[in-house]
C-alpha cells in the first residue's frame, strides 16, 4: 500500500495496503460472523480522517477498505468470506486478464450494464482514463503499480497534461488492452489497486475529487464534512447482478471522524443507542484489560495482521548514509520496550525481518539479535565508534499524534540515548502524515510507519515498493529509506520476472536478508488486531485482521 499502509489504531486497517492471508487466523465474537440482514445504517467510529476520497491519490489500509464501498475496478480481491480470500476475482471485467504469450499484453472485456452513479454506462475508455490519471504529477500519489508496469513515455504526465496514452488500447467500448514494459505475472492483482478505478473522461482534474466522487460501487456520497463526517447512501445505478463481491447489506454507512481513541472504546463498551451498530479500529492498549467480562469477551475479535510496523531510516541524511551507523541503531533499539509501548504480547509480536510470518516469502532470521530483544548497547557503541561517532549525534524522528505511536517513539528515544544518540520527536498531524513523510524534501532522519501487502499471496508488494531505488519520487514516495542499491534493484528485477510464484517467494525471502544487512529500516513488530464491534454487527470475518465492508451489516436493522 501507499506509504504506511499501516494506520494501526487510528483507522480500521493498518498500512498502505490491504491484503489478506489464509495462514492468518482470528477469533470472532459470538454471532458477529453471521450473515447480515438487509437494511439499517452501520456506524463507523474513527480517530483520523481518510487520506483522500480520490482513489488515485489515496492508498492506505483504512481508505482502501472504504473505496470498496464506492468504487469498482476491473479486478478485485475476493471477499473475506470467500473460499480463498487471497484470490483475485473479476469485478468490472467478465474474467481475469487474458495474457499474451510473451506476457507483455493483457486484455479484459467489461461486463454489460455496469454504470456510474450518473447513470452513464462504464466503458473501456473510462477505465483507461481513470488509470491514466495515475501519471498526473499532482494527483497520482497513490498506488504506483500501474504506472510502474504499463509502458509509457518517460515524459507522460497523465490525461490532463499529455492526453491519451497509446499503450492502453480501447478497440471498442467493452475491450481494453494493456501493454507492459516487461512481463508481470501478477498484473491482475495490480489492477485491483485503487488507481485502477474508472472515471468519466475529462473529470477529476486538480482538486475536483477532494470533496466529491463519481461512484461505481453500491454506495454514493450523501454528505462529507472533512475531519468530521462521511455519510453514504445507496447508489441506485449499482446492479447487484453484475457484482459477485459486494453484498451491500446496509442501506447506509455513517463514518464519525475525529474521535479520541479512548472515547471510541468507552462508547463500544457501553453499547448504547446506535453504538450497538458500530465498528471501529483496534482497541486502545489501556482497554484490553476491560474486555475480560463474559459479555465483552463474546463481542471481541482478535486476528493476526499481515502488517509490519517499522522505523524507516533516511539513508540520504548524514550520518545515516553510513551503514555502520544504521546497523548500530538496529542493535541499540530495545524492541521489547517498543512492544510494551504497543500494548504487549496481546497486541503484537517482535519483528526482525521485513516480511511478516503471515506473508508468503517470509524467512526467519535476526541479523541484530539481543538478549530478550532488549537491545545490544555494547555492539551499537562499537559500530558507532568504528563509524567515527563515538560521542553520538542528533537526529529527528517523524511520528503521528497517536498515543501508542508516541509511546513507541519514547521507547526508541530512550534506547538511542543509551548509545549517545539524541533523538528529537517531530509530531505531524495524522491526516497529512503519510503525504509529508512521502515527500523527500519534507522528510526528516527517520519515521515510524508501517506496511501491509497489497496482495498477500506473494511478497512482491512488500519489498519493491519500499526498497526499489528507481521508484523514489518527489511526492507519494514509499521508499522512505531512499535506498537505491544496484544489487538490491537487480535482485528485485530477478524476483519480479519469475513466473513460478513459489520460486519468487524464496527469492523475496533471500532478498529480505540481503536488504536487512544494509539496515535501511528497523523492523519493530507485527501487530494483532483486537476489535470490539457493537452487539448488532454481523459479517465480522477477518482472516488477515482487516474488516471487509463489502460483506458487513447488521443482525437486526430495526435496532439502534
Amino acid at each position: 500500500m501507499a506509504v504506511g499502509s499501516l494506520m494501526m489504531a487510528s483507522v480500521l486497517a493498518v498500512s498502505a495496503c490491504s491484503g489478506s492471508s489464509s495462514s492468518a487466523s482470528g477469533t470472532s465474537g459470538s454471532g458477529s460472523t453471521q450473515t447480515p440482514a438487509t437494511g439499517g445504517t452501520v456506524q463507523v467510529l474513527q480517530a483520523a480522517d481518510f487520506s483522500y476520497l480520490d482513489p488515485t491519490r489515496g492508498w492506505d489500509g483504512g481508505v482502501n477498505a472504504f473505496y470498496r464501498l464506492v468504487y469498482r475496478t476491473l479486478v478485485t480481491k475476493a471477499a473475506n468470506n470467500a473460499e480463498d480470500p487471497n484470490a483475485m476475482v473479476p469485478d468490472l471485467a467478465e474474467s481475469l486478464g487474458k495474457v499474451s504469450d510473451d506476457g507483455l499484453s493483457w486484455t479484459y472485456t467489461l461486463k454489460k450494464g455496469v454504470k456510474f452513479d450518473t447513470g452513464a454506462e462504464i466503458t473501456s475508455k473510462d477505465v483507461k482514463f481513470g488509470i491514466e490519471r495515475s501519471w498526473d504529477p499532482q494527483i497520482g500519489i497513490g498506488s504506483p503499480y500501474l504506472k510502474q508496469l504499463i509502458d509509457a513515455p518517460d515524459d507522460y504526465q497523465g490525461p490532463y497534461k499529455s492526453g491519451a496514452l497509446d499503450t492502453i488500447e480501447t478497440p471498442d467500448d467493452s475491450t481494453i488492452v494493456f501493454h507492459l514494459k516487461e512481463a508481470y505475472p501478477e498484473f491482475d492483482a495490480a489492477l485491483s489497486m485503487p488507481s485502477g478505478t474508472p472515471f468519466p473522461e475529462g473529470t477529476g482534474e486538480g482538486d475536483e475529487f477532494i470533496s466529491d466522487i463519481v461512484a461505481s460501487g453500491p454506495y454514493d456520497l450523501e454528505k462529507y464534512t472533512p475531519g468530521s463526517l462521511i455519510e453514504l447512501k445507496r447508489n441506485p445505478e449499482w446492479d447487484a447482478s453484475t457484482d459477485d463481491v459486494r453484498k451491500a447489506y446496509p442501506d447506509a454507512w455513517k463514518f464519525s471522524i475525529g474521535l479520541e481513541g479512548a472515547t471510541i472504546d468507552e462508547r463500544l463498551i457501553a453499547g448504547q443507542g446506535t453504538d450497538i451498530n458500530a465498528i471501529a479500529g483496534t482497541v486502545q492498549t489501556a482497554t484490553i484489560a476491560r474486555l475480560q467480562t463474559p459479555q465483552l469477551k463474546a463481542r471481541t475479535t482478535k486476528a493476526a495482521s499481515t502488517c509490519l510496523t517499522y522505523m524507516g531510516l533516511n539513508t540520504t541524511k548524514k550520518p545515516l548514509t553510513d551503514v555502520k551507523v544504521r546497523q548500530a541503531i538496529s542493535y541499540a533499539i530495545d524492541k521489547s520496550a517498543v512492544l510494551n509501548a504497543t500494548g504487549g504480547t496481546q497486541f503484537a509480536t517482535v519483528a526482525s525481518t521485513i516480511i511478516p510470518s503471515t506473508v508468503s516469502g517470509h524467512t526467519d532470521f535476526d541479523l541484530y539479535p539481543s538478549q530478550n530483544n532488549a537491545g545490544d548497547v555494547d555492539k551499537a557503541k562499537q559500530l558507532l565508534t568504528e563509524a567515527g561517532y563515538a560521542d553520538g549525534f542528533g537526529m529527528t524522528l517523524d511520528i503521528r499524534p497517536i498515543p501508542a505511536v508516541q509511546r513507541q517513539a519514547e521507547a526508541i528515544q530512550q534506547s538511542l540515548k543509551k548509545v549517545g544518540i539524541d533523538l528529537k520527536l517531530n509530531v505531524i498531524d495524522t491526516s497529512t502524515y503519510y503525504e509529508t513523510i512521502g515527500t523527500p524534501s519534507q522528510q526528516h532522519d527517520a519515521a515510524i510507519t508501517g506496511w501491509c501487502p497489497d496482495w498477500n499471496s506473494s511478497a512482491s508488494t512488500f519489498i519493491p515498493p519500499l526498497f526499489d531505488g528507481r521508484n523514489i519520487t518527489e511526492k507519494g514516495n514509499n521508499n522512505l529509506a531512499q535506498l537505491d542499491d544496484d544489487a538490491v534493484n537487480a535482485a528485485i528485477d530477478k524476483a519480479k520476472a519469475m513466473t513460478d510464484i513459489d520460486a519468487a517467494n524464496q527469492a523475496w525471502g533471500a532478498l529480505d536478508e540481503q536488504i536487512m544487512k544494509l539496515a535501511p529500516i528497523v523492523p519493530l513488530n507485527v501487530e494483532n488486531r483486537i476489535y470490539l464491534p457493537g452487539e448488532n454487527v454481523a459479517g465480522m470475518i477477518t482472516p488477515s485482521g482487516d474488516y471487509d465492508y463489502t460483506i458487513m451489516g447488521l443482525k437486526d436493522p430495526s435496532k439502534g
